[in-house]
Formats: structure tokens, C-alpha cells, sequence
């Protein structure tokens, strides 16, 4: 199902279809290299029934990223729900494939998420959390507008939350 464009993107809920897609950042150890593993096929089945369950209950997820002009497969991001220390939070959250790093499609991506958070979802306040040592997506949740936070331990690793507000004027 289709969600929205960017400027070189489409951006699409995710299907069992994907799984061959997802593989090639979850079987890739560089791009992996800031999560606790890379992660098997079985892993990528679960990982596209979380997101259609968010799509169910949130209304939203992560999404597929393509080439607007091809329809190759690029990544993914959009937003989900998580919990930091104990809060309930919505996360804007980004992982391309490594061949496609450079080119400022995560933090496309993540715009257009983030706009969609504000006003689609009428969210005032999105957060990221990040690993310490990602300092890539750090520099993406920057160039979104996010600032730090706060630290805290997720998954028993030191991790960064970055937020944005949406403007109220």
C-alpha cells in the first residue's frame, strides 16, 4: 500500500514480499554494524509481522524505500511505537542498504516521516533512538531538526534520544 513520495522516493508499507528486500541490510554485518546482530531470514519474517501489526494498531511503520523513477528497493523508514524508560514514545526510525548510503536518502526519508508524524498523525513530539557510536544516524537525526536529549540504557546499550517537536506557530 502506497504511503507517500518524496522528491526520489515512494514510500510503501511493507509485504511478505519483501523479505529478499529487508536481506540485504539484515544479512549485511556494515549495515548491521550498529544493531546487536545481523538477523537471519526467520528474523526479517518477524521483523514485516511487527510492522503489519503497526500498521494495524498505529496506523503506521516502517516503510519500504524505492526509487521513485525504478522501484528498486533502497531501505526502509517510518515511524513506530517504542518504549523508553518506561514512556511510551514514536520513533522515526531509518536502514538503507549500504550501497545507497551517501546520497541523503535516509535523511529524505526521514523528512517526509517526520512531516507525516506532525501533521497526518497530529503528533507534537517524535523522538529517534540512536547507539551511542552511530554517529551516520546521528547526523541524520540532526539534519531533520532532532537534538539530544537525553542518554539512557536500551537493551542494555548506552543510547541517544534525539526528538523534534512540531512547530506551533
Amino acid at each position: 500500500m502506497f504511503i507517500m513520495e518524496t522528491e526520489r522516493l515512494t514510500l510503501r508499507q511493507m509485504t511478505e514480499d519483501d523479505e529478499d528486500n529487508l536481506m540485504q541490510i539484515f544479512s549485511d554485518r556494515v549495515a548491521m554494524q550498529y544493531y546487536t546482530s545481523t538477523k537471519t531470514r526467520e528474523q526479517a519474517k518477524n521483523w514485516i509481522q511487527w510492522n503489519a501489526r503497526n500498521y494495524e494498531e498505529h496506523g503506521v511503520g516502517l516503510w519500504i524505500c524505492e526509487w521513485k523513477d525504478t522501484g528498486e528497493f533502497v531501505g526502509q523508514c517510518g515511524i513506530v511505537p517504542q518504549l523508553v524508560d518506561e514512556q511510551p514514545e514514536m520513533e522515526i526510525g531509518y536502514l538503507f542498504v549500504r550501497a545507497y548510503w551517501g546520497r541523503g536518502l535516509a535523511t529524505e526519508a526521514a523528512l517526509a516521516a517526520k512531516q507525516h508524524g506532525f501533521t497526518a498523525m497530529g503528533r507534537n513530539r517524535l523522538i529517534s533512538m540512536i547507539y551511542k557510536p552511530n554517529l551516520p544516524s546521528i547526523q541524520v537525526a540532526k539534519r531533520i531538526g532532532m537534538s539530544l536529549e537525553k542518554e539512557t540504557r536500551i537493551n542494555n546499550r548506552e543510547t541517544f534520544i534525539f526528538s523534534v517537536h512540531a512547530k506551533n506557530d
